[in-house]
């Protein structure tokens, strides 16, 4: 009798195991560190097409249920099946776990795109909210002081889009930043689209850790 329930027993540890290593995984990529890469330009130089970076979610505090936004299969140009999380629980996605800090200026944020959240972009966080932001003679203005952080200071800004105009003042509301790409000639980003909720921030880019002779802490 034991030696019949022999093979049932390794496959039931081989599909155990296997669980709990995914549900492990998928802990650990909503609350702790997720791995992104790198689709576009729009960061360059600091950043690069291809390179594989750790976001941490610790330092502003992770959100309470990560956003769920799952495609599977295609036919006809449209998914078979997409799970999402029911409308009630939608609330918990914009609550956050305590983090040790708020993002702050100069920090290479991942968020969840204002107009399409089913795609993560990554830029540099420029404004938070109750501030003024301008773009002068290719610097930043805040509040009517020029920026000199020099992870802000070394990139040349285009003035672009409805909230990037030349001489224009945009107010940033309570509750959302401003964020802009590195590449700034090539970047999408708030000076076309405007705002980022705060809740939508899903971490801080830390480190590239691939390829090789791309690894480095992000400043």
């Amino acid at each position: 009798m034991p030696e019949n329930n022999k093979p049932k027993s390794v496959i039931r540890e081989w599909v155990e195991s296997i669980l709990i290593a995914f549900v492990l995984a998928m802990v650990i990529r909503s609350y702790f560190i997720q791995p992104f890469k790198i689709p576009s330009g729009s960061m360059r130089m600091t950043l690069i097409e291809g390179d594989h970076l750790f976001v941490d979610k610790w330092t502003y505090g992770p959100q309470l249920l990560p956003p769920l936004f799952w495609d599977i299969g295609l036919k006809d140009g449209q998914p078979m099946l997409s799970l999402r999380w029911p409308d009630a629980l939608l609330p918990y996605t914009k609550m956050r776990m305590p983090g040790f800090r708020k993002p702050q200026r100069g920090d290479i944020v991942v968020f969840v795109y204002p107009i399409d959240p089913t795609k993560d972009f990554i830029k540099r966080l420029i404004a938070v909210g109750g501030e003024t932001v301008e773009v002068r003679d290719g610097s930043i203005y805040i509040n009517g002081q020029l920026v000199t952080d020099p992870r802000i200071k070394k990139t040349y800004y285009y003035n672009r889009g409805d909230y990037g105009g030349e001489g224009q003042v945009v107010h940033v509301p309570p509750g959302y930043d401003f964020v802009m790409g590195d590449n700034s000639g090539s970047s999408y980003d708030s000076r076309y689209w405007g705002f980022v909720p705060e809740s939508s921030i899903v971490g801080k880019a830390d480190i590239i850790f691939w390829p090789l002779d791309r690894i480095r802490i992000l400043q």
